[in-house]
């Protein structure tokens, strides 16, 4: 199914479901009229567009509704966790335009908290340690249509399970050799009630607690008490974690009262044509080298899209566009590429470039002479005001731009054709040079020097315009070409290895790229700019003082815009 990729907002004053419902319990005065959302990241990975969507959600409704919003690692896995991945992810929420202010926080914040809830959920006769290897229990448990049976363990008297859950922090045990579980419902229908793990044993030391723990809590157990703890009100996530909700509210409601309980929502993933989200699959992309690193441009990363020249408000106005609703859909990658369009066609400095260069001589214009010609930096805002570009006998133009034998409506050069060169002149092309090979090695043209933009008499019209850089003052760069990174539009849903989709023409390496002086000049890492005529680049952070590199952010062509107007 896919989502229409207009803006989904509720009737009553343009706010999507989720906002509603906060709206609602605010008016409600539910927990003292208090709104406290929170974005909670497990430290194991780089955020993708994915994640953007929550953050946006999580730190926009708080933004909207007066508000706070925590950022909250859910850091209960030392096996697979890192501060790399925490550093990231705080550049990337910054970068989104979000702040958490004061409000920092992590799980293993509330591990002494935690650990004395099992300690009196076990008092209680609410848990128990099972001693089953994890293949008899998932066993065990059961199917939807059919109830699970009984662990042999679970009606261990309680100073027994004391005893054993405090010898497993202790150290006494081997790695899943024990778990704690919460004892519930083997009958449930809903399989998460049968009788949950909440704790196992895990021996790697922390990087924040070191070897003070040796047991740690599950997702389920985990996460509910400490928005519980933290003072969270909404906990926002997505649909997979519906049929979590009754857990939540199990083991909150086991802290909580009726002046304050934390309530869970849910909203649907951002899935992507062309694209994979799962954190497994970016990770194996990375540590086999089949992309360059989490931040290269073709991942569906925030930092990919920030160095491919993505900006955070064309992040923001997609996630706008699709909404938030209760069914799962495909977005399309396009409508994605059509907002980073529209932002950039607004800021992005133009300037000239040329990717297949050859040399034209325009024979009549003086040797030796150069002159300047004032380009616009945007057209779409004047005020940004103009830039000098040198003009001389010689200059580098696109190879596709001229044809021997064109066929018709070809309105670029060709033999005895006029164009006019971009802000300058209008010339006519009046023979070649070709190599042993039959390749064309300079084109000859002489221009009208009566026919300079701006000036009077520069009125006469030509079909076609072409840009152009001054081949002495020319700067090489080398310029990085990115297209999707898989080949199909949906490889989530194909069967096999989705590494056998990966696109084998998703990256293409172009150097002797000729770029004006003044950008070369100008040019700073991030820095967003529009080749005239080609699309839209990016300065990569690779490049140096005598070697920049441009990431293709995206082209020129809207194929979503085209698409709706035929719709």
């Amino acid at each position: 199914m896919e989502e229409k990729t207009t803006k989904i907002v509720n009737e009553e004053g343009g706010l999507n479901f989720v906002e509603q419902e906060i709206k609602n319990d605010l008016e409600q005065g539910k927990n003292g009229g208090r709104l406290n959302t929170r974005f909670p990241p497990e430290p194991n990975g780089y955020l993708h567009i994915g994640h953007a969507k929550a953050i946006i959600m999580d730190f926009g409704a708080a933004e909207k509704f007066g508000g706070t919003c925590n950022l909250r690692f859910d850091d209960t896995n030392p096996m697979k966790e890192d501060t790399e991945y925490v550093d990231s992810i705080m550049r990337d929420i910054k970068w989104l335009g979000f702040d958490w202010g004061d409000r920092l926080y992590y799980a293993s914040d509330y591990f002494p908290k935690l650990y004395d809830f099992a300690l009196r959920l076990i008092k209680e006769g609410k848990a128990y340690v099972d001693e089953q290897t994890s293949e008899e229990i998932a066993a065990q448990k059961g199917t939807p249509t059919e109830p699970g049976t009984n662990s042999p363990y679970r009606d261990r008297p309680v100073e027994e399970n004391l005893d054993l859950f405090q010898r497993m922090n202790a150290g006494e045990f081997e790695e899943g050799s024990m778990v704690l579980r919460a004892k519930i419902d083997m009958a449930n229908s809903n399989m998460h009630f049968r009788d949950p793990i909440i704790y196992r044993i895990i021996k790697t030391p922390h990087w924040r607690t070191g070897d003070t723990w040796k047991v740690y809590p599950m997702y389920d157990f985990a996460h509910g008490q400490s928005d519980f703890f933290e003072g969270v009100t909404h906990s926002i996530c997505t649909l997979e974690f519906v049929p979590h909700r009754p857990l939540y509210e199990y083991f909150v409601k086991e802290l909580a009262d009726e002046s304050y309980c934390p309530r869970q929502i849910e909203f649907n993933r951002l899935n992507l044509t062309y694209t994979v989200m799962s954190k497994r699959k970016l990770l194996q992309l990375v540590k086999e080298g089949l992309v360059n690193g989490w931040d290269d441009p073709r991942m569906p990363t925030i930092c990919g899209l920030r160095r491919r020249g993505f900006t955070p408000s064309a992040v923001r106005d997609f996630v706008d566009r699709i909404g938030y609703t209760k069914y799962e859909a495909l977005n399309h990658i396009e409508l994605l590429e059509h907002s980073v369009r529209e932002d950039l066609n607004k800021t992005a400095t133009r300037v000239s470039a040329v990717v297949n260069p050859v040399k034209l001589i325009i024979t009549n214009y003086p040797e030796g002479k150069e002159e300047t010609i004032m380009m616009d930096n945007n057209p779409e805002n004047l005020d940004e005001g103009k830039h000098p570009m040198p003009f001389s006998r010689e200059l580098w133009i696109e190879r596709e731009d001229f044809m021997e034998n064109p066929p018709k409506k070809f309105f670029r050069l060709s033999p005895d054709k006029e164009v006019r060169l971009k802000g300058a002149y209008i010339i006519k092309c009046t023979g070649v040079k070709k190599n042993d090979d039959g390749e064309i090695e300079e084109i000859y043209a002489e221009y009208d020097p009566e026919t300079k933009s701006g000036m009077p008499g520069s009125d006469r019209k030509v079909k076609g315009t072409l840009h152009w850089v001054s081949v002495p003052t020319a700067v090489d760069v080398e310029v990085r070409d990115y297209d999707r990174l898989f080949s199909v539009e949906n490889p989530s849903a194909e069967e096999g290895d989705f590494r056998d989709l990966l696109n084998p023409d998703s990256l293409k390496i172009r150097k002797g790229v000729k770029l004006e002086p003044w950008a070369a000049e100008h040019a700073k890492p991030e820095d967003h700019f529009q080749f005239t005529r080609l699309g839209y680049y990016t300065v990569d952070p690779d490049s140096k003082e005598n070697h920049l590199v441009f990431n293709k952010t995206i082209g020129l062509k809207d194929t979503w815009a085209k698409e709706q107007k035929k719709a």
